[in-house]
């Protein structure tokens, strides 16, 4: 409605003004042409009805009725002055033509008058040379949409010759627009090549070459309706030449089935070098994977055996790399770290850095590339210890657009790219060489840039690959003219050749195959795949701007020939190493420490001989008997063997080679293990016979006294055989042999591109931890028993063992110190220092414990007592038997009487304890009432029910007491006398039969 008002106003304001102004406000409603209408804007049907004028800067739109099309303007626009748009261009609906008409194969078509073709429009044909027309040579389009004739068609002329010669023909495809618009200067490029070729006498003097092309647009689809044109049109093409690489892989896969030879000059995809899959296809444009061999040989150049690589996920870029990993592999390099990215290449280069890679290897397109050096500069990933290799086709200032994709200034750029190497395919010969086309490289560039009208180069595609199709034109004229013998010889002629002759494929394919001459683009030979052997540019960024440091040369064999100019730089001193350098450094143990235990070792070593000295040469002393000398002389061998086992178990690197290494492992194991056996297992057997003789019951305990020694020699050797065939089984199966722990790497002091990667020996099997918990759990269930048997038998007195008590707090000793050192040593493995003090000291405090407990207090008994030899050895000393044996009779004797007398007194104890219990008995009895029967006070208490006498005798089988006169107290020498029959008992007074209750 607003639309509407200012219509009206604009409208009465138009009628007011007409009469007095030259100008209007609008423009005045067009009649619609004919089978069409118009289409208002913004207008219903009720307003276009009571609308006269539009506004100014109206637009309207013309429409057709059915399938017809609008010829002229489509659209028309009010002017200020009242007027419409383009009046002098008249607008139609008219019925178009089948466009199929506007095209003729190996024709042309000429459209009168310009632009759809519709009713009235007229076509020309013309057909190109060496092709006859069939049909008439113009057609018009009628009121009904119809052409007025057939389509004509273009035959080619077998007939036809030029100057005499007989034609072959080459079918191409040339990408003028598309992805890459490279036929722009490739096509121009082939035709002087062609020009060339035909002028010279010399190589197929009885062929012309003429080219077929089609624009492909770089398009696989398209190409594909155009390689059925020229495979299903005559004339028969002998040779096809596609462009870019996604048409190449259709074109090539296809061939095969006509036996056709393909030879490309765009394609650069490594995937095109599969010859299963592409049996007949060459290329003059090298693959990608051409940079590979140079870079190969720059890595052995510069001594590097590491490297990494970071690539943008796209097809070219992988197979590059594939190929790339394939070829370090056989050079002996490796590829540490392989990165890829899709758009944002952050993630990847943080990766880089941290898995340290120095030697990089980058696969991307340009704008990429700044993206990467832009995390390259925020990580710091460049430098005098970083070298970038990429590819050489990016412009020279490409580091320095203004990109928005990235956040970083052309001076970082600039910073982060320095010192990075490019490699680039050689398109262009460097050397000033004729080659097969009587062309220098330059004079080609003059020729070209002629042909193409004076234009910028580099605003025409496929300038860089020019020399390339110009060397593909000459690659195949002169692989054809080689053929023209050997098939003149088998009876075949080139213009004989059809899409089922294999004979003339393969002498072609032959031909190529061996192809090498110098073209314009270098020199032109074929690799086993059918890919461009070439020249490789290498280049390296210094101050800001590429400078060429070196060539490869591909085509003078599997090793090539590097070209070395000598001007490389290097922020550094020179070319950084491939990676940090890392310094195995082993750690051994403290040499302080090791001989200050070995010190304690020793005296302990030199304490457990004077012990065992000590206890053999007072072997018949009889204190030193009861204790056994025999298990205590198994302890004190069993010490030192622990002792020396301090000595092996400190022995690393540093004292014996590697190789010797495996031999102090076993020198620990047997050592430690029969020491501990020895040592343990003699004390474990005293306080092990002690609780059994101890804890019998008491009808057997009148043979608790009795002691077979060989019994304990038996339970000792059977501990010691279980250890040494534990050790003989371990050694046998499962070895112990050398392993190196590896540590965090250390940075040292100092800005030395170097870590020190600490190492430490073990001696360790491949089942270590089954061993250990066998053996720990054997001696751990040994320990625990022992311990139980020695606090059973604290309390226990025995005059067979008479230090077992010793023994026990012994054995307390060594479990506790084992039960806490092993486990300890397990966590401490890894530091050498603290696992061997603590190993060491335990076995050191231990033996010293066990030693000083068992042997020091006989030592002191001995002196004090002066009990040091036995009889025998007096003897021999005083010469004086009977009076050595008097004295110590006599000494004998004293100590039986004082220990009798002990006895003594503890029976007159009991005596005094019965006395009184008698006397209660007695009291008790004098308080009872009178019975009706006298009491015979004369009679002896002991006959009545409560004092039977044969109450108070001993048990059966208890001893006697001694009637020795020297064993007993006066008092009880006569004690016969005390008691006369039928006599009356007081308290003073005892029978003669209870006296055996004294002794109880």
């Amino acid at each position: 409605m607003a639309l509407l008002c200012v219509l009206w106003i604009l409208f009465m304001f138009h009628s007011r003004t007409e009469a007095g102004h030259n100008t209007t406000a609008g423009c005045a409603i067009i009649r619609p042409p004919r089978d069409g209408g118009i289409r208002y804007r913004g207008l219903t049907q009720e307003q276009i009805r009571s609308v006269q004028v539009l506004p100014v800067d109206y637009e309207i739109e013309y429409i057709c009725r059915g399938n017809r099309v609008i010829v002229g303007p489509k659209v028309r626009k009010c002017l200020p002055n009242g007027t419409w748009t383009d009046l002098s261009q008249r607008s139609k609906c008219l019925l178009p033509c089948a466009k199929v008409w506007t095209s003729l194969e190996n024709g042309h078509v000429v459209v009168l008058p310009p632009g759809p073709a519709v009713e009235g429009t007229m076509l020309h044909y013309s057909c190109q040379t060496g092709f006859i027309m069939e049909g008439r040579n113009s057609t018009h389009c009628t009121k009904l949409g119809k052409w007025d004739s057939p389509k004509p068609i273009c035959r080619y002329d077998r007939h036809h010759t030029a100057l005499g010669k007989k034609k072959l023909y080459i079918g191409a495809l040339f990408p003028m627009s598309g992805g890459w618009p490279g036929g722009q200067a490739c096509l121009p490029s082939a035709q002087m090549a062609l020009d060339l070729v035909n002028k010279r006498t010399d190589i197929l003097p009885d062929y012309e070459l003429e080219l077929i092309y089609y624009d492909s647009k770089c398009d696989p689809g398209v190409a594909t309706k155009l390689l059925y044109d020229l495979l299903y049109t005559e004339p028969i093409k002998i040779v096809l030449m596609p462009g870019c690489s996604s048409v190449s892989t259709l074109v090539a896969e296809a061939a095969r089935m006509w036996n056709l030879i393909v030879l490309s000059y765009g394609s650069s995809s490594p995937a095109l070098s599969n010859r299963q899959r592409f049996p007949t296809f060459f290329r003059t444009h090298p693959s990608a994977t051409l940079h590979n061999p140079t870079r190969v040989q720059l890595f052995l150049k510069w001594n590097w055996t590491k490297i990494a690589t970071i690539q943008q996920t796209t097809e070219v870029f992988t197979s590059t790399l594939d190929d790339l990993e394939q070829r370090v592999k056989e050079a002996g390099i490796e590829i540490s770290v392989r990165q890829s990215f899709l758009t944002d290449p952050a993630v990847a280069v943080k990766n880089l850095k941290r898995q340290d890679a120095r030697i990089i290897v980058g696969l991307f397109y340009e704008t990429e590339a700044r993206k990467v050096f832009c995390e390259v500069f925020k990580e710091k990933l460049y430098g005098k210890k970083y070298v970038w290799f990429l590819i050489g086709w990016y412009a020279d200032n490409w580091f320095k657009i203004k990109d928005p994709a990235i956040n970083c200034t052309v001076e970082q750029m600039t910073e982060a790219v320095e010192g990075h190497v490019t490699t680039e395919i050689v398109m262009l010969n460097p050397e000033i060489v004729r080659g097969a086309s009587n062309l220098t490289s330059e004079e080609f560039l003059a020729h070209l840039t002629s042909k193409l009208g004076g234009k910028n180069p580099e605003e025409i595609g496929g300038f860089q690959e020019a020399p390339l199709a110009y060397d593909a034109v000459w690659a195949l004229a002169l692989a054809l003219n080689k053929t023209v013998g050997p098939l003149r010889a088998k009876g075949h002629r080139l213009e004989d050749f059809n899409y089922n002759n294999k004979d003339i494929t393969s002498e072609i394919y032959h031909a190529l195959n061996t192809s090498s001459f110098e073209g314009v683009s270098g020199h032109v030979v074929f690799d086993a795949q059918g890919s461009r052997m070439a020249w490789t540019l290498i280049e390296q960024l210094q101050g800001g701007s590429y400078k060429k440091i070196g060539y490869y040369d591909m085509t003078k064999g599997n090793k090539g020939n590097l070209s070395w100019f000598g001007n490389d730089s290097w922020i550094g001193s020179g070319p950084p190493a491939d990676q940090t350098v890392v310094i195995e450094e082993f750690r051994f143990l403290s040499q302080k420490l090791f001989i200050s235990v070995s010190v304690f070792a020793g005296l302990g070593i030199l304490l457990g001989i004077v012990c065992l000295t000590f206890n053999i040469y007072n072997s018949n002393v009889r204190y030193i008997q009861n204790s056994q000398p025999y298990l205590n002389n198994m302890t004190a061998v069993g010490c030192m063997m622990a002792l020396a086992a301090v000595f092996p178990l400190g022995i690393d690197g540093l004292h014996v080679p590697r190789s010797r290494f495996p031999v102090v492992c076993q020198f620990r194991l047997w050592l430690l293990g029969l020491g501990f056996s020895l040592a343990y297992g003699s004390m474990f057997t005293k306080i092990w016979w002690v609780h059994t003789v101890f804890t019998k019951k008491d009808e057997k305990k009148d043979k608790r006294k009795h002691l077979d020694p060989w019994k304990l020699y038996a339970t000792v050797g059977v501990l010691l055989t279980i250890d040494i065939m534990s050790l003989m089984i371990w050694q046998i199966v499962d070895p112990l042999h050398i392993t190196v722990e590896k540590f965090t790497r250390e940075v040292p002091k100092g800005d030395l591109d170097v870590l020190i990667e600490p190492l430490l020996e073990h001696c360790s099997s491949e089942k270590m931890n089954t061993w250990l918990g066998v053996v720990y759990g054997y001696k751990g269930l040994l320990l625990l028993m022992g311990i139980f048997l020695a606090y059973e038998t604290k309390s226990v007195s025995t005059e067979k063992i008479n230090d077992h008590r010793a023994v026990g707090m012994a054995i307390y000793n060594v479990s506790v110190l084992c039960m806490i050192t092993a486990p300890v040593t397990m966590i401490l493995s890894s530091k050498q220092d603290a696992s061997f003090a603590f190993a060491s000291l335990a076995i050191v405090f231990s033996v010293y414990i066990t030693l000083v407990v068992l042997f020091v207090p006989k030592m002191r008994r001995l002196i004090t007592r002066g009990e040091w030899q036995s009889d025998q050895q007096e003897t021999m000393k005083t010469g004086s038997s009977t009076n050595n044996n008097d004295e110590e009779k006599s000494r004998q004797l004293e100590r039986e009487n004082k220990e009798l007398q002990k006895i003594i007194q503890e029976k007159e104890e009991r005596v005094s304890e019965l006395r009184s219990q008698l006397s209660e008995r007695q009291a008790l009895r004098s308080r009872r009432p009178p019975s009706s029967t006298t009491l015979n006070h004369s009679s002896p208490p002991l006959s009545t029910p409560h004092t039977d006498p044969k109450s108070l005798l001993p048990p059966p089988g208890y001893p006697l007491p001694t009637s020795d006169s020297h064993s007993l107290p006066p008092s009880f020498s006569n004690s016969s006398n005390l008691y006369q029959p039928d006599s009356k008992i007081n308290r003073s007074n005892c029978h003669t039969r209870r006296l055996q209750l004294l002794y109880k």
